[in-house]
C-alpha cells in the first residue's frame, strides 16, 4: 500500500510538470494582471499541447439561442467578429465602435496597430472594454471571468517608428464551453516558445492573412502550424489574393472550407478530426 502512494505521488507530480506552460522566452512575455477577476485557472493552459480527439461533424449554422455546451461565432469584417456564449455573453473582437446588425456586444476587445482594430469612444453601454495595450506603458493583461466566459490575453509586440513597440498587440484567449478560442490581433511577429506556452491550447483560431500589414503569409502559415488549431478562420484580408494566398500554404496539410455562411456553432464534439481552414462570409 504504501508503494501504490508512492506511485501516485511520483505520477501526480510528473502530470503537474507536463502541464506547466513553457518558459517566457525572455521578460515581458508573461502577463501582468491589470484587470483580473479570481477564478479557477485556464483549462486551456491546463491541457496545453494535449489536442482532445474529436470526431469529424458538419458544422452547424447560426441559431436563435446557442445551446449549451457550444459557441456561435459569425463573422462582421475586417478582423471582427462576434462571439456568443450559452449564458448570454456577447463579445466583438478588434472593436472599432461598430458592429452592424449585431448590436451592442457585453464586452469588446481591441489593438492598437490601426485605428478600424479600436475605438476611443467605445459605446457607454458596453461593460468590459479590453484593450490589447496599456495607455499608460507597459503590458496590458487581462484575466476576467464574465458568467460563462473567461477571458485573457498574451502580449505581443507590434512594428513603430524605426523601432518595435513592445505589447502593442494581444493575442485574446475566450475560454467558452470547454472550447478554447483565439484572436491573433495585428500580429507583427512569429511567435516564440514562450508566448507559445502562454497562450496554450487553441481550439479555434483568427488569424489575419493580409500578408503585408501583419506577418507575411508563409510566416503566418507557420505560426498557425505552431498553434496546431482544429479551426483555422481567416480575417483581416486584403481582397481575395491575400485570402488565396493564405490558403494555399495550408492546403497540403489542412482541409479547407468556404461556407455560404457568416456564423458557425462549435463545441468539442463537433470539431473537425482534421486541422480545417474555414473562410466565412463577412458583412461586406
Amino acid at each position: 500500500m504504501r508503494n501504490l502512494y508512492r506511485l501516485c505521488w511520483v505520477v501526480g507530480i510528473l502530470v503537474a510538470l507536463l502541464v506547466v506552460p513553457a518558459t517566457p522566452a525572455s521578460p515581458g512575455i508573461y502577463p501582468v494582471q491589470t484587470t483580473k477577476i479570481e477564478r479557477t485557472p485556464s483549462n486551456c493552459l491546463a491541457v496545453a499541447q494535449n489536442l482532445p480527439g474529436a470526431r469529424y461533424a458538419s458544422l452547424e449554422l447560426v441559431a436563435d439561442q446557442v445551446p449549451s455546451g457550444t459557441v456561435r461565432i459569425s463573422y462582421i469584417s475586417h478582423s471582427t467578429f462576434w462571439i456568443e456564449s450559452p449564458g448570454g455573453v456577447t463579445i466583438a473582437t478588434d472593436y472599432a465602435g461598430w458592429t452592424g446588425k449585431w448590436g451592442t456586444p457585453r464586452v469588446v476587445t481591441m489593438n492598437k496597430a490601426h485605428e478600424t482594430h479600436y475605438t476611443n469612444s467605445p459605446d457607454p453601454a458596453i461593460q468590459h472594454v479590453l484593450r490589447g495595450w496599456n495607455p499608460e506603458g507597459g503590458r496590458s493583461s487581462h484575466n476576467l471571468e464574465i458568467d460563462d466566459v473567461l477571458i485573457r490575453n498574451v502580449t505581443t509586440d507590434i512594428r513603430g517608428w524605426g523601432s518595435p513597440e513592445k505589447d502593442g498587440n494581444s493575442i485574446f484567449i475566450f475560454e467558452i464551453s470547454g472550447l478554447c478560442i483565439g484572436h491573433l490581433g495585428h500580429l507583427h511577429h512569429e511567435l516564440g516558445a514562450g508566448h507559445l506556452g502562454w497562450i496554450g491550447r487553441l481550439d479555434v483560431v483568427m488569424v489575419p492573412v493580409d500578408g503585408s500589414s501583419t506577418l507575411p503569409i508563409d510566416k503566418m502559415a507557420g505560426v498557425i502550424k505552431a498553434l496546431r488549431s482544429r479551426v483555422i478562420l481567416p480575417m483581416h484580408a486584403f481582397g481575395d489574393y491575400s485570402l488565396s494566398q493564405f490558403v494555399a500554404h495550408l492546403s497540403k496539410s489542412f482541409a479547407i472550407r468556404r461556407d455560404q455562411a457568416r456564423s458557425i456553432t462549435l463545441s468539442l464534439d463537433n470539431l473537425p478530426s482534421k486541422p480545417t481552414v474555414i473562410v466565412l462570409e463577412s458583412q461586406f
